[in-house]
């Protein structure tokens, strides 16, 4: 795709700026606008336009067809960073087959989209408030109007367990709260962190599938999860849960949060786990026969753009992976150590190179400092490849939100640690404390979208030219 196409990075044009030499603009240049396609690709309405169509009275949802004549209404619930735009492609489509819906997506995004049919409510991600309750509660309403004879269709995407949040009976919002927060700081995986939310949540885990049926539901899911498992993605409110209480009492003890958790969660778990509350709806619960649930869109497709734009450049491109995780400061080092070996030995692919990878990492914070994963990866990266020219590294997350920060991500070349000790910053220091924000604050090389509609993970791309 070519460069005239509008950016969707708002701060491009700084970024490039900020190259000490024309190989390093060009790295940058390449870096960047394999991101902007990554974004491009995980638009929710331009998978949506793609994959589902309607032919008469049929429903397409690639090559599985629905007959919406056999049905009494249509209902659409869902709820995510993205089920906004994806309520507003599906409604173009259906037009007046949508009988009513409520869809829930994150505060200040729902003027962006223009519906008549669905309901947009806005809620708080990524920590549940009161309106993430009251969210949950509307959906749930609606989806107990359905009945025999009816179909509800689910958008479902990364964000929704904060988004539509209905703590269980029991269990406070604020403790859930405090227990979510714990979780997002300790290290844990997003599917050990929707273990444990499944089973504090009366919402989650196959819940509003318990509560659509006798209804016919089909679950679109835009997968922000590694290998899409759908009981994963947004805690798989449609989806079977493969989870335990036991299991969410293993991952607090495997992080050395079960002490500190809450007193109503710890309660929770335990009466779960002793048979008193009955579990998650599991793959052999007859509800499920009325369930499809479809994986539209993932963080490879994301990826596959990404190395399209490398190719396009006349870069040798790889694709290494869309499981990326671990610690997001080995993962920066990890990629710092292929750039040196793209200086050294031409290897894994020779120069000029762009590889290419996808994933989800995860920070342990022991400082006091802002960043998010990205940003962590990119200045751990950065110190690897010191001094390095005509190489760049950008990594960004798709939703164009990095941690707790108003940037997607940042970008670093060679000559990224140099500048900043002109500056006066130690950048080991910035590690450390987990403040990478300040530290790309401080160089103008932060990553700004702003949120962008969309979340299938984090891509991040390395180009040696």
């Amino acid at each position: 795709m070519g460069e005239s196409v509008m950016s969707i990075i708002r701060n491009k044009e700084a970024l490039l700026s900020n190259a000490q030499s024309e190989r390093d603009k060009t790295a940058r240049r390449i870096a960047l606008s394999a991101i902007e396609e990554a974004f491009r690709a995980a638009d929710p309405k331009r998978i949506i336009s793609s994959r589902v169509s309607l032919e008469g009275e049929s429903l397409k949802i690639d090559d599985y067809k629905i007959d919406l004549s056999k049905y009494r209404r249509v209902f659409v619930l869902g709820g995510g960073k993205a089920s906004g735009a994806m309520a507003e492609a599906l409604e173009s489509i259906l037009h007046d087959h949508i009988d009513d819906g409520v869809v829930v997506v994150p505060k200040g995004t729902a003027k962006d989209h223009r519906l008549n049919r669905i309901r947009l409510h806005e809620s708080s991600h990524p920590i549940p408030d009161e309106s993430s309750v009251s969210g949950a509660m509307k959906i749930l309403e609606l989806a107990k109007e359905a009945g025999e004879g009816d179909l509800v269709i689910c958008l479902i995407s990364g964000g929704g367990s904060s988004l539509m949040a209905l703590p269980k009976e029991g269990v406070s919002l604020e403790d859930k709260r405090r227990m979510t927060d714990m979780l997002l700081k300790s290290g844990a995986t997003i599917n050990e962190i929707n273990a444990v939310r499944k089973h504090i949540s009366g919402f989650k885990g196959g819940q509003l599938a318990e509560a659509v049926h006798p209804a016919d539901l089909i679950g679109l899911l835009l997968s922000d999860v590694l290998g899409d498992p759908l009981d994963v993605i947004a805690s798989g409110p449609t989806v079977p849960d493969s989870s335990t209480f036991e299991d969410a009492i293993s991952i607090l003890r495997r992080y050395g949060l079960w002490d500190k958790a809450p007193k109503s969660v710890k309660k929770t778990l335990l009466d779960g786990a002793a048979g008193r509350i009955p579990e998650t709806p599991k793959r052999d619960n007859p509800i499920f026969e009325r369930v499809k649930n479809i994986v539209i869109g993932n963080n490879r497709l994301a990826c596959m753009a990404a190395l399209r734009r490398v190719k396009e450049e006349r870069l040798n491109a790889l694709f290494l992976t869309s499981f990326m995780e671990g610690e997001a400061r080995h993962i920066g080092t990890f990629f710092g150590a292929l750039g040196r070996e793209l200086i050294a030995s031409d290897k894994p692919i020779p120069s000029p190179a762009g590889i290419v990878a996808g994933g989800e990492t995860t920070v342990t914070v022991t400082g006091n400092g802002i960043g998010g994963r990205n940003q962590e990866i990119a200045l751990s990266a950065a110190l690897k490849i010191a001094g390095a020219d005509g190489m760049a590294l950008a990594s960004a997350s798709t939703d164009g939100i990095d941690g707790p920060t108003d940037a997607a991500g940042a970008i670093v070349d060679g000559n990224t640690v140099r500048r900043s000790r002109e500056l006066g910053l130690n950048p080991m220091d910035y590690l450390r404390n987990n403040d990478s924000y300040t530290y790309f604050s401080k160089l103008n090389d932060l990553i700004i979208t702003g949120p962008t509609g969309t979340n299938v993970c984090d891509i991040t791309i390395l180009v040696k030219v």
